[in-house]
């Protein structure tokens, strides 16, 4: 891995694609499919999954005054929603998501499965939501997506209320 500079910040270069993960494949099409006039349509995936990645030196420099950004509450929700249909996938149960951000940037976001809570996800400082490289994206992504997968796997029954 190497280090390059942007707008003056030095950060990871990522040798991730794509392609090589599940996860960054379902949260490209979660931004693509809630695009409602097409803008992202002849964008490449790395340019869609660029505002997900944001350093620490960044994070630091984003304030926590005031109200979430409602393209930030957008991320979120589309993180979440790609854990959600990565579930779908491997298990072939519906679920979906609820995300609850209060103005300050503090909430939760829930995936569930009919009555079966799968993953439970508490937010603060939701204003400098992001993560700093692909990879941790990606990971994190798949571990929720994991956490899922067993519980609906060991309580389908519950899945199917």
């Amino acid at each position: 891995m190497s280090i390059t500079e942007v707008n003056g910040h030095a950060t990871e270069a990522t040798t991730l694609e794509v392609k090589d993960s599940p996860f960054l494949q379902a949260l490209v099409q979660q931004i693509r499919v809630n695009d409602p006039y097409g803008t992202f349509r002849n964008w490449s995936d790395d340019l869609l999954l660029k505002p997900f990645v944001v350093s620490r030196a960044k994070k630091r420099e984003i304030s926590v005054e005031g109200e979430v950004d409602p393209i930030t509450k957008g991320r979120i929700l589309a993180f979440f929603r790609a854990v959600a249909t990565r579930i779908e996938q491997e298990t072939g149960q519906m679920s979906q998501v609820v995300v609850d951000l209060s103005h300050e940037g503090f909430g939760w976001a829930l995936v569930f499965s009919g009555r079966l809570l799968l993953v439970s996800r508490t937010l603060r400082d939701a204003q400098r939501y992001g993560f700093d490289s692909l990879e941790k994206l990606a990971a994190e992504g798949e571990k929720l997506t994991q956490s899922g997968v067993d519980m609906a796997t060991r309580y389908p029954e519950v899945c199917k209320l």
